[in-house]
């Protein structure tokens, strides 16, 4: 494992440890199998595979796309406040200029993965040079359910993509780079009611999104890759079986 993620567990560790003693006024108030552990799974999920590291880190030539695009519709103003009936100007909406990842975007999936060392892009860096696909064998979605029609056709005309969320493609939008903006084009119920999602992609999986369970979870095949049929936010901080069907797939 490279040293500075080893620096960089070590520093967590020791930083929750001293906000443990700290709140219970004595190192005698720790207690190492419910709060440190509690605290390490939900607030720094990508802790747990610390000692399985090399088993589940990356493969070769293998990304993440960020959903920079989703995070900004799911902004305060955002297009989602939008479709959620709360603001009735909000299709068009500055870009969020960092990575701030929400509950939305799949956090806790972009924070396992970027630890165990997967390649990171956005949408953003698709639509402007959709060929930047073509350096990796595998491409790796989160909740990417904004996306622009160039990166839709790079996207699915790839040959081993991995959807991990439900909804992929759910909503088009394009960019304006000059204004840095973003601006809804076509998604559910926009701009005519009966329009069910942004794409018409034969795929569409978005009736699976509520499934946060994941009871029986598995990935099934489509014509250029694979979906898993539930969303995965909670489940991927406790399953090594995911990550390792995550790596098997994409090591196809």
């Amino acid at each position: 494992m490279p040293i500075n993620k080893i620096v960089m567990i070590f520093s967590i560790i020791i930083m929750v440890s001293i906000i443990v003693i700290l709140k219970t006024g004595s190192s005698d108030g720790i207690n190492v199998s419910e709060d440190y552990e509690y605290y390490r799974i939900s607030q720094m999920p990508e802790t747990r595979y610390f000692e399985h590291y090399d088993e589940l880190s990356t493969p070769a030539k293998t990304v993440v796309v960020y959903p920079i695009l989703t995070q900004t519709a799911y902004s305060w103003d955002g297009i989602h406040d939008f479709y959620s009936g709360y603001c009735e100007t909000c299709t068009i909406v500055e870009i969020s200029e960092s990575y701030e990842p929400i509950f939305s975007v799949g956090s806790k999936s972009f924070r396992i993965l970027e630890f165990l060392g997967y390649d990171i892009i956005d949408d953003i860096d698709i639509d402007k040079d959709p060929k930047i696909l073509n350096k990796y064998n595998t491409v790796v979605l989160l909740h990417n359910e904004f996306v622009t029609q160039k990166e839709f056709l790079a996207i699915t005309s790839h040959p081993n993509v991995i959807y991990l969320y439900p909804g992929s493609f759910n909503s088009k939008v394009k960019i304006n780079y000059e204004d840095k903006l973003m601006i809804l084009e076509r998604g559910p119920s926009f701009p005519q009611l009966d329009i069910k999602s942004g794409f018409d992609w034969e795929y569409d999986n978005s009736n699976m999104s509520d499934n946060m369970s994941c009871n029986n979870w598995e990935f099934y095949k489509i014509n250029n890759g694979y979906m898993l049929n539930c969303t995965p936010e909670y489940l991927i901080q406790n399953s090594y079986e995911l990550l390792r069907e995550l790596k098997q797939l994409a090591e196809l």
